[in-house]
């Protein structure tokens, strides 16, 4: 039987998930308000996505009197991976060399950032 990989974490979830890799542990309130100027989103809106995403073991919860603390459980790394990689087999169908070209292709690339990207690939070529 195939199996199923887990799907990678919506739009609404990345978003969370952006505020507390930036922050590090906090309350729902927090996230929230963080999320403000790019949400249309109630609070409770909020506090059910962090819910979800705890039950999915995107986030841990823990309990401080009445409030909750909420932590990333997957690194920003790991989930950037994960996207990639979902959206390299979806759009690109597996192509690394169209990924990248259409990356370089879609925006302005910085000279200090063009010469990380040499240093990586002559890295990637010695090894």
């Amino acid at each position: 039987m195939a199996r199923h990989k887990r799907p990678g974490p919506t739009d609404r979830e990345l978003a969370i998930l952006g505020v507390l890799w930036q922050r590090g542990p906090s309350t729902v309130r927090a996230v929230h308000e963080a999320l403000g100027a790019n949400s249309e989103t109630g609070y409770t809106t909020t506090l059910k996505l962090m819910q979800i995403m705890a039950e999915k073991g995107l986030l841990t919860r823990k309990g401080a009197g009445r409030q909750h603390i909420y932590t990333p459980s997957v690194s920003e790394e790991r989930t950037q991976k994960q996207v990639v990689g979902d959206m390299l087999e979806r759009v690109f169908a597996g192509s690394a060399e169209k990924l990248v070209m259409r990356a370089l292709d879609a925006k302005k690339v910085s000279p200090k950032e063009l010469k990380r990207i040499r240093e990586m690939l002559d890295q990637m070529e010695g090894a």
